[in-house]
């Protein structure tokens, strides 16, 4: 064997002891990580005695599917869970179609348009990021007063209509975008409504996926802002409902359990189908300005 040999195999094998130790203490992490969701999953299959019982248990010792239909059935919880349920998802439809719209569209705008303040424009969008949610609150509750926007859904959807985080993503991926492209395409008599309908947005399926999940993720999730606006029963969405039927069904906590793999199942599907755009919209994500 030879010096160059010897000395490369020895320079493998602690990289080699290296990577294996990385992989074992993020597979350790991650599976502490996942203990509580276990442990809400499984929950949500005891009895309950057994969800009681002291010492507890992690697998249950009869496996009680009935608890996810009993969510629906019992008479004395009295939520509609599928009509909660399409309030949410129509909520975060129009919300992810809508921030998908202006997020492109301006950040089109901002990366390939030449004009006077678009850099003071591009920073006063990023500064409203630091802004606390608690800061803009009122004023935007009081805006839908004005506009009679109180208990509704649209209350919940047209304050989210603009957002800086997904502008920023758009348009740091309609950097790439080749401005030969987009100068062909004027030679041709196309209009700029027309390149960006036509040529811009075919080129960005990655962050529209991205931004897409996480505006999903952010509407399926929201607890304080529609805890003020909606008033009325009807117009609940799922993460306050879960609040009440928590305050009313506070001993059985394998039905809360239950519930609550409901809500988030429809955002782990979601999720676990898009992983693969988020990772790569996020990483191909630079400050270009």
């Amino acid at each position: 064997m030879s010096p160059m040999s010897r000395v490369g195999g020895y320079a493998g094998r602690p990289r080699l002891e290296q990577m294996l130790f990385l992989y074992l203490a993020l597979s350790a992490t991650a599976l502490i990580a996942l203990v509580p969701f276990l442990w809400l999953v499984f929950g949500a299959l005891k009895s309950p005695q057994e969800i009681r019982q002291i010492p507890p248990t992690l697998f249950p010792r009869v496996w009680r599917f009935d608890n996810f239909v009993r969510v629906f059935t019992v008479p004395s919880i009295k939520l509609p869970l599928p009509m909660y349920y399409s309030n949410s998802l129509a909520v975060a439809a129009a919300r992810v179609a809508m921030i998908l719209f202006t997020s492109s569209l301006i950040g089109y705008v901002l990366a390939k348009f030449r004009f006077r303040g678009k850099r003071a424009i591009f920073w006063f969008i990023m500064s409203t990021m630091i802004v606390p949610f608690q800061v803009t609150m009122i004023p935007s509750y009081l805006i839908l007063v004005r506009l009679r926007l109180i208990d509704t859904l649209w209350g919940l959807i047209v304050p989210s209509a603009i957002d800086a985080f997904g502008i920023f993503l758009m348009q740091q991926f309609i950097f790439s975008v080749p401005e030969a492209l987009m100068d062909s395409a004027r030679v041709d008599g196309a209009s700029e409504w027309l390149m960006f309908r036509r040529i811009l947005l075919p080129q960005l399926p990655a962050p529209c996926a991205t931004l897409a999940m996480l505006t999903f993720m952010s509407s399926w999730n929201s607890y304080l802002w529609p805890l003020i606006v909606l008033k009325s029963d009807q117009k609940r969405t799922l993460p306050i409902i879960l609040y009440f039927f928590q305050g009313q069904q506070v001993q059985r906590l394998e039905l809360i359990m239950a519930a609550s793999i409901l809500i988030i199942a429809p955002m782990l599907i979601v999720f676990l189908s898009s992983q693969k755009w988020i990772i790569q919209g996020l990483a191909f994500t630079g400050l270009k300005e």
